[in-house]
């Protein structure tokens, strides 16, 4: 005799419908070849009585599994497994197994990414965040955006090409930057040299797999950007690192490397490197435009913060110089509207962009058309350009109140360098002070380097207020870690 209740287990809180548990747990019964086939059921008065639950529920069940034909009624006799299922072999019962195959680890052989990057905290409502460097949410012109976005979606011409063209990117965004690039860059492109994207990260992620295989070899600071590495790395190619000093990353060991190695591509972030916010210098930059010529290596151009620059203009990019094609320049929107607005850029040689196009495409057919025509349209109004002007000078004040707080409250605790632009300062702790102790007292640091002992401040998204109760913060746990020494 079968224990109905066992076999067909009920959970009330469940988002499933009860009949549609009853029809599970029996279908699990039959393939785990506790019902064979032919086995009678219980009438559904019986198995309602059973399982203290309503006979429509029952009967529910058992109409879902006849259509299914996992059984077979017959009318005023009986309810029995149909005749046609395979015999099974029966197994131990198992109520885990029964109610939730997801619950069981994938013992099949796959591949594993390292997660252990320290790009997020999971926080609760109580914590101080020192992010990394974000745009201000509230500075943002997401309600102009949104605005624009809602009367696409009511518009014909605006449903029309919503769909059009979005593995590529929308024409009308593409056509938008080829003047913007070159107004605020100096880049002379045109709208079939641009690839949208997800964000920076899927720039990075697809021109590593194009460039790269297990035979290559690519140049990257020390330190960098964590996920940019594992994006190189999962092609397997050997990652070089190179010191990154308070000129920027090192071009006479690149050089040395070079004479030596064949070097494939050379990653680097010229006007704030991510972490520590040095912008490379001239010397340098026209150094590494020569490297690239003389040894034919591609340069991978991250500048996912140009537009924010304090003390004078921004530095023009590397791949507004002569490179004969050379550089795969990479810039994004999240750092000036929003992190959670996903839309970055790639520009290169056409041919290079068709087949970034058509990887991407294996991954992800295309972006948001309303969300790039939007934008597109906030670029040609003028919206993005008076955003920035106002942000900058928001910023900067920032900045300078930050380096006042952290002068006057942690100056013998911590050294830093003033950056001239970004949303971030990197700081580092005294030896005395391991930066891993310092997120105690409701503090989560969003980027820390345990190699360095130091970490990022965003400052960007804080006001006043925030920055003094998050360097209040910040002094508590610097003051409790010198309690104990």
């Amino acid at each position: 005799m079968f224990s109905y209740e066992h076999i067909i287990p009920i959970e009330k809180k469940s988002k499933i419908p009860v009949y549609r548990q009853i029809a599970i747990s029996i279908i699990n019964a039959i393939r785990n070849g506790i019902f064979k086939p032919g086995t009678h059921l219980p009438s559904s008065r019986e198995l309602a009585k059973t399982l203290c639950v309503h006979r429509k529920t029952v009967i529910a069940a058992y109409e879902e599994l006849n259509t299914q034909d996992w059984i077979v009624i017959i009318p005023r006799k009986h309810v029995a497994v149909s005749q046609y299922i395979p015999l099974l072999k029966p197994q131990k019962w198992d109520e885990e197994t029964i109610t939730s195959s997801y619950g069981h680890e994938f013992k099949l052989p796959f591949d594993t990414v390292n997660e252990n990057l320290n790009e997020e905290t999971i926080s609760t409502a109580l914590d101080i965040i020192i992010d990394d460097g974000y745009p201000d949410v509230r500075l943002s012109p997401i309600d102009e955006l949104l605005k624009t976005y809602r009367s696409l979606t009511y518009r014909k011409y605006g449903i029309k090409n919503a769909n059009k063209g979005t593995t590529q990117g929308t024409l009308k965004l593409r056509d938008e930057l080829v003047n913007y690039l070159s107004e605020t860059r100096g880049l002379n492109i045109s709208a079939a040299n641009i690839l949208i994207t997800h964000g920076a990260q899927m720039s990075i992620y697809l021109s590593a797999h194009l460039l790269l295989n297990p035979t290559s070899s690519i140049i990257v600071g020390k330190p960098n950007y964590p996920i940019a590495n594992m994006a190189f790395e999962r092609t397997g190619a050997k990652l070089i690192e190179v010191d990154v000093d308070e000129y920027g990353i090192d071009t006479d060991k690149i050089e040395a490397i070079c004479e030596k190695t064949k070097i494939n591509a050379v990653y680097v972030i010229p006007h704030h490197h991510y972490p520590t916010t040095v912008t490379l210098s001239v010397a340098r930059r026209m150094k590494l435009l020569e490297l690239s010529k003389q040894f034919s290596f591609a340069i991978i151009e991250d500048d996912y913060d140009y537009d924010y620059h304090y003390t004078s203009s921004p530095y023009l990019p590397l791949a507004s110089a002569n490179h004969n094609g050379n550089i795969i320049y990479i810039g994004s929107f999240s750092k000036i509207l929003d992190p959670s607005i996903r839309i970055g850029f790639m520009v290169a040689p056409a041919n290079f962009i068709v087949q970034c196009t058509a990887l991407r495409k294996v991954i992800d057919f295309g972006g948001d058309g309303y969300m790039q025509n939007s934008l597109a349209t906030l670029i040609n109004e003028g919206e993005l350009k008076r955003h920035l002007k106002k942000a900058k000078k928001c910023y900067l004040k920032r900045r300078d109140y930050l380096d006042q707080l952290l002068n006057e409250h942690l100056a013998k605790y911590i050294s830093y360098t003033l950056p001239t632009g970004g949303m971030a300062i990197w700081i580092k702790l005294n030896p005395d002070f391991p930066v891993e102790a310092m997120t105690k007292y409701n503090l989560k640091i969003n980027r820390l380097d345990s190699a360095q002992n130091a970490f990022r401040f965003g400052f960007a998204s804080l006001d006043e207020k925030e920055l003094e109760m998050t360097v209040k913060a910040l002094k508590e746990n610097i003051l409790s870690i010198e309690n104990t020494l």
